[in-house]
């Protein structure tokens, strides 16, 4: 018995046993927060337009503005080339345009992702039999013919993502979590440049002439790509200088667990319950798969604030790597166990 409690204590230690503990975590926490983002789906506040004559406009503005549970937030809008405008530069996701027989157009845009398209058609659907009145669509966006429901954007950046954190926790199961000095941190960042930009090559060749999901705009996804990845992994490595190997646990936590969810793939933000809302562009998931939305379809408008969340998680991952492993060779840390050496 004594021998049994010996070889239980050799194989579970204390370390081993947070370790699943942290696992079981990310295990509740995946279900939690996809669940919790997927179960309940309800447009709110979609951006929406409509073109009237200046006495029938500000009447359905309040009308559609005071739906229970604000499915949209509608705005009037001079006329329907202006409403085309912006539908067409993602300002908007819809625009009714109210005609003079009985029968309006909803104007609509599916490459702003399905769910939200959905949600549209069905607001304004149960507006019109209300009012009486008839109800044409047109897409003026229309999805690729080989980007099923528009989720190969979202699936491409997840592929990404998963690159770039998988790729920098194999460098720290290789070499040590924490590098022993400031110069191997920067040697080990190096080498993920030329791993992100030959990852964000073979994403845009697989999507655009392999697979014609996504074509027209390659060199455009090469490099958007290539930063997600950087990103990703950069930020990866920083947790790991930090927290050692529990730092791939929380890379795990933010790009997955958190990130996925709430990137508005599978649905767009204005479905997802206000927590997955508020945290969706401001992880590199949510920010990358929105870019190559507006990419495709949206000829690059407003893609500037996307780009600038990626650059910062790249910039700040790899200033904290560099910044924390100079603070460790400092304090005479150890390196997963090892002393650090004079290399």
């Amino acid at each position: 018995m004594a021998a049994f409690k010996d070889d239980l204590r050799d194989a579970v230690t204390p370390r081993a046993f947070m370790l699943v503990v942290g696992v079981l975590f990310l295990q509740l926490a995946f279900v939690l927060s996809y669940v919790g983002a997927f179960h309940s789906p309800e447009p709110n506040k979609i951006p929406v337009g409509v073109v009237a004559d200046a006495q029938t406009a500000p009447k359905l503005v309040a009308q559609l503005n005071g739906i229970d549970g604000h499915p949209v937030s509608a705005k009037a809008i001079g006329s329907k080339a202006e409403a085309v405008d912006q539908i067409k530069d993602n300002t908007i996701n819809a625009a009714l345009v109210v005609g003079p027989s009985g029968t309006d157009q909803l104007l609509t845009s599916s490459g702003a992702g399905s769910s939200v398209l959905g949600a549209v058609e069905a607001v304004f659907q149960q507006a019109e039999a209300q009012q009486g009145r008839k109800l044409t669509t047109q897409d003026l966006v229309p999805l690729q013919a080989h980007d099923a429901r528009g989720l190969t954007g979202f699936y491409l950046v997840i592929g990404w993502m998963v690159g770039g954190y998988l790729v920098a926790s194999l460098l720290g199961v290789a070499g040590g979590a924490r590098p022993a000095n400031t110069r191997r941190a920067a040697i080990r960042l190096g080498s993920l440049v030329p791993y992100a930009i030959v990852s964000g090559l073979g994403g845009a060749i697989i999507v655009d002439p392999v697979l014609g999901a996504l074509t027209g705009h390659f060199m455009a996804l090469w490099w958007l790509g290539a930063l997600i990845v950087f990103a990703s992994a950069a930020a990866t490595t920083a947790l790991q200088v930090l927290f050692g190997i529990v730092g791939i646990g929380l890379a795990v936590l933010l790009f997955v667990v958190l990130g996925n969810p709430s990137a508005g793939g599978a649905f767009q933000l204005h479905l997802l319950p206000p927590f997955w809302r508020a945290i969706g562009y401001i992880l590199p998931t949510g920010a990358g798969t929105d870019a190559v939305r507006r990419i495709v379809y949206f000829g690059g408008a407003g893609i500037g604030g996307h780009v600038l969340t990626l650059a910062l998680w790249a910039v700040i991952g790899t200033a904290v790597a560099l910044g924390a492993a100079a603070a460790l060779r400092r304090n005479g840390e150890t390196v997963e166990g090892e002393p650090t050496s004079a290399a």
